[in-house]
C-alpha cells in the first residue's frame, strides 16, 4: 500500500531513515511504528539533523530523533473543518490512525484535499444516443474531453477530496468502463460495479447496491463536467441539516419588455424589463442513507420521484448553487464546447 512508504519501525538505522526520506521527496516525512503499527513518533531531515547537532550519531536509536507527538487523524473522529485548518498551518502530510493507535492511512495534502465521508455512485448506464455516432462503439462516459475520458475527471475529482469508494452503474458497453478503472487500485481508491439489465433511472439502481459503508451518499450523472467543491457542498450538507441536498444551477431570464401585474382586467403595477432568478437541478446528489429503505427494489425511479416523496413526507430538501463550470454534454454542441472550454478551465 502506498502509504507505507510513510512508515519506519522503531528498531531500523538512521541510515534507513534518511535514505526513505531520500525516496520520498517531496513528502520527506517518515511516521515510526511499533511492530503492531502503532504510531510513536514522526521524522523529518531536520529532526535528524538536530539530532546530528545534539550529539546523536548514526548508531543513535531513531526512537531518539523523533518528534514524540505528531498531530494525527481519527478515522472514526474527525471533522472536515479540523482537515482545513491543518492545511490551512501548511501540514502537509497527516498519519491516520485507528482506535488502537495503527497507522492505517496516510493524508497527503499534496494528494487529496480532505476525507470526505461519503460512499459516492457514478450513474454510467446511458446509451448516449444524441452523440451518435460517436457513441456506437464507445459508452459516453468514455469520451475524451481533453486528455481524459469525461467520467475519468469526476472519479479523480473525487478521489481528491478523499472519498475512498466509488460505485459506477453501468449498462451499455459497460464493460469498457470496468476494464477502464478496475478495481481503481491504479487510483488508491476502491471501484465496485452494478449493472442495470434494464434502464432504472437517476435513483433506481440504488437498490441493487447493498454495500454502502458510510452514513452518506454522494450520487452524480457521469457525463457532467463540473469543478465544483465537493468539499464546500458536503459542508453546507452538513450544515443545513437536510435529508437530500441537490447541486443547483443558477438560471437567470431577462425579459426585454415592461410585464405588467393584471387583477380583474386592470393593470395594478408593472416592473420595467425584469430579471427572474431559477434554479435547475445540476445532476449531483448529497443524501442520507437511511433514506435507501424509501426507495423501491429494482423498478425505475427518478431524481424527481425521489425528491417529490421526501417533500411529502416532510423530509428537509435544500440545494447548493453550483457558482463554478458546469456543463452537461448530452449533445454535440455540448461535446464541442467541453473540448473548447477544458483549455481554460481548472477542474
Amino acid at each position: 500500500m502506498e502509504f507505507r512508504r510513510h512508515l519506519i519501525h522503531e528498531t531500523a538505522t538512521v541510515y534507513d531513515a534518511l535514505s526513505k526520506l531520500n525516496q520520498l521527496a517531496p513528502d520527506a516525512i517518515l511516521f515510526v511504528t511499533d511492530i503492531n503499527d502503532c504510531l510513536i513518533g514522526s521524522l523529518t531531515d531536520g529532526d535528524i539533523r538536530r539530532g546530528f547537532i545534539q550529539g546523536f550519531a548514526f548508531d543513535t536509536p531513531i526512537t531518539s530523533f523523533v518528534q514524540p507527538n505528531p498531530i494525527y487523524i481519527n478515522q472514526e473522529n474527525y471533522s472536515i473543518e479540523e482537515l482545513e485548518e491543518h492545511r490551512n498551518r501548511n501540514i502537509k502530510i497527516i498519519p491516520i490512525l485507528n482506535d488502537d493507535k495503527q497507522v492505517i492511512d496516510v493524508l497527503n495534502f499534496r494528494l487529496r484535499v480532505s476525507l470526505l465521508p461519503v460512499n459516492a455512485v457514478i450513474m454510467a448506464g446511458g446509451k448516449g444516443e444524441r452523440l451518435l455516432p460517436l457513441t456506437l462503439d464507445c459508452p459516453k462516459p468514455l469520451l475524451k474531453v481533453g486528455q481524459k475520458p469525461i467520467i475519468e475527471h469526476n472519479v479523480d475529482r473525487l478521489a481528491n477530496c478523499g472519498i475512498e469508494k466509488i460505485i459506477i452503474s453501468v449498462r451499455y458497453l459497460g464493460d469498457q468502463i470496468k476494464q477502464h478503472f478496475g478495481n481503481g487500485v491504479d487510483k488508491s481508491i476502491t471501484i465496485d460495479y452494478v449493472e442495470e439489465t434494464t434502464p432504472l433511472g437517476t435513483f433506481g439502481a440504488l437498490s441493487l447496491i447493498d454495500d454502502f459503508d458510510e452514513d452518506h451518499i454522494l450520487l452524480m450523472n457521469s457525463d457532467l463536467l463540473t469543478n465544483i467543491d465537493f468539499v464546500d457542498f458536503y459542508r453546507s450538507y452538513i450544515k443545513s441539516g437536510a435529508d437530500l441536498m441537490i447541486a443547483s444551477i443558477p438560471y437567470q431570464v431577462k425579459v426585454p419588455y415592461a410585464v405588467l401585474e393584471i387583477e380583474n382586467g386592470d393593470v395594478i403595477s408593472f416592473d420595467e424589463k425584469p430579471t427572474y432568478n431559477y434554479y435547475s437541478n445540476g445532476g449531483i446528489y448529497l443524501f442520507k442513507k437511511s433514506l435507501l429503505t424509501v426507495m423501491p427494489q429494482n423498478t425505475f425511479y427518478n431524481a424527481t420521484d425521489f425528491m417529490e416523496e421526501l417533500i411529502a413526507a416532510n423530509k428537509k430538501v435544500s440545494h447548493y448553487p453550483i457558482l463554478g463550470y458546469w456543463l452537461d454534454i448530452g449533445r454535440p454542441e455540448d461535446y464541442e464546447k467541453a473540448q473548447e472550454d477544458i483549455k481554460h478551465i481548472k477542474l
